[in-house]
């Protein structure tokens, strides 16, 4: 068995946004060589998500409103956890909510996904240098 760990680097302008971050994956696991295994995508910060789901406008937009409904930025003063002077705790929650992590088996050298998933970096807390893992273990 092999494995290639590679880092995916992030400076997302916003506080919020979702990346598609698929074709970035499918070259690590091409450049990898291994054609049967499985692909850990993982996001390296406790306000931000990786997660797998459609490529349509409309529903990133869906999870916006949806998450807003659920942790709310504002007010910042709901959360206990501002209380150390962050204003973030409502993106510790939406991390929460979509995920840490993914895992995609690797099939003749390729994601075996189904015809529209699609791999997404979600960001919750911007505006810094983020990190996203891609680990390919296999042969």
């Amino acid at each position: 068995m092999k494995s290639m760990t590679e880092y995916l680097w992030f400076n997302v302008r916003k506080r919020r946004e979702y990346i598609n971050i698929t074709d970035q994956v499918e070259e690590i696991v091409r450049r990898s060589g291994i054609t049967e295994g499985l692909c850990l995508v993982n996001a390296m910060h406790i306000t931000a998500s990786v997660f797998i789901n459609d490529a349509e406008i409309g529903l990133l937009n869906d999870f916006h409103k949806w998450l807003e409904a659920l942790a709310p930025h504002e007010a910042t003063s709901q959360y206990r956890h501002n209380r150390t002077g962050e204003d973030n705790a409502d993106a510790h929650l939406k991390r929460q909510v979509m995920g840490r992590e993914v895992v995609v088996a690797v099939t003749n050298g390729k994601l075996d996904v189904g015809p529209w998933e699609q791999i997404y970096y979600g960001e919750f807390d911007g505006r810094r240098r983020k990190r996203v893992l891609v680990k390919v273990i296999g042969e």
